[in-house]
């Protein structure tokens, strides 16, 4: 399962979303993360139509999910549950 992580340097709900991601990937085995700063990487984070963030995209076995803003842990395990085979 991947999780990409779209953040931008001044954002404060960013910050609180790394920690969540952070404590996921500590509880969920094989969750690939990748965080993307949207100044250093405009051409992917136009690419995946970004317009926020924190913006957290899920690709997994089952499907994809796509959310704005910061999860709290439940919310980000039901997410990743939901595209998990």
């Amino acid at each position: 399962m991947k999780l990409t992580l779209f953040t931008s340097a001044f954002c404060a709900p960013c910050h609180a979303a790394r920690a969540t991601v952070a404590q996921a990937q500590e509880l969920v085995p094989g969750l690939e993360v990748t965080e993307l700063d949207v100044a250093a990487h405009t051409a992917e984070a136009e690419a995946a139509d970004i317009r926020s963030t924190p913006t957290l995209v899920i690709e997994g076995d089952a499907g994809s999910f796509r959310a704005a803003g910061a999860p709290s842990l439940n919310q980000l395990l039901r997410a990743l549950a939901s595209v998990s085979a």
